[in-house]
């Protein structure tokens, strides 16, 4: 059982990963919210600094400028974070790795386990194609998600793009040419209440390799989150990721 101090307790990611906890049979010690709930089952703080006790593990689904506070704190009590926002800067992401070298660090940008294996397989299928195929990534989301692309469609593309020049397009409609070899397209839909699809096309001569997921609630995240919390128990000092994860299945 771990004892996990959970940001970003009060949203609807949070509830999940309460839900995927309590399945799991973990104990969430502490929530740390901007808005405390009064009715919460576990003692919520503004800060992490305010928790008096001990966690084992800090889950963050709260939101990327609060990464900062996490880190001195994880630091400090020695305890592993696992990060599961998006949309860092590159000075986050800096200081990020920074504390990685004190404190065992988890961080993705998509928790689904799911996820993380259709990357795997886009990162073998564009090592096994080469550059004959043109690569294309549509991502489709609710109308409250704020950034695009996704932070899932920018892993696909950086896991395919290792150890290669890849330019990414995300804006065809700005300039008429045609299409440059090796560069990857990234598409944004945004509507309703999509929780997450993800779609990778391979175009070739005369066939189209596709490979896609779909989320159909926020829970494979939640249960993915728990699962890094458990796979992080005794790690050392470093920066891992769910890549971490599915090679250790």
């Amino acid at each position: 059982m771990l004892n996990i101090m959970l940001c970003g307790c009060g949203g609807r990611m949070g509830a999940a990963v309460v839900a995927a906890a309590k399945e799991a049979g973990d104990h969430i010690v502490a929530g740390v919210d901007i808005n405390p709930a009064a009715d919460s089952p576990f003692p919520i703080f503004t800060s992490p600094e305010e928790f008096p006790g001990k966690t084992d593990v800090i889950v963050d689904f709260s939101h990327h400028s609060a990464l900062t506070g996490l880190l001195a704190y994880a630091t400090r009590t020695a305890t592993p974070l696992i990060v599961c926002t998006t949309g860092h800067t590159e000075e986050e992401l800096t200081r990020m790795k920074q504390a990685a070298k004190e404190v065992a660090i988890f961080f993705s940008r998509n928790m689904s386990l799911g996820i993380n294996l259709l990357i795997s397989l886009c990162r073998r299928a564009a090592a096994t194609l080469g550059d004959g195929f043109d690569i294309e990534i549509i991502e489709k989301h609710h109308n409250k998600k704020l950034d695009a692309p996704s932070g899932t469609a920018l892993m696909i593309a950086d896991a395919i793009s290792e150890g290669q020049e890849h330019p990414y397009v995300y804006d065809r409609h700005t300039e008429r040419r045609a299409r440059t070899k090796g560069e990857i397209g990234l598409h944004a839909v945004r509507g309703g209440t999509i929780v997450g699809e993800h779609e990778v096309l391979f175009c070739g001569k005369d066939e189209v390799i596709t490979l896609s997921h779909s989320a159909s609630s926020r829970e494979v995240f939640a249960t993915g989150a728990i699962r890094a919390a458990h796979f992080m128990q005794g790690k050392g000092a470093g920066l891992y990721s769910m890549d971490d994860v599915v090679g250790a299945l």
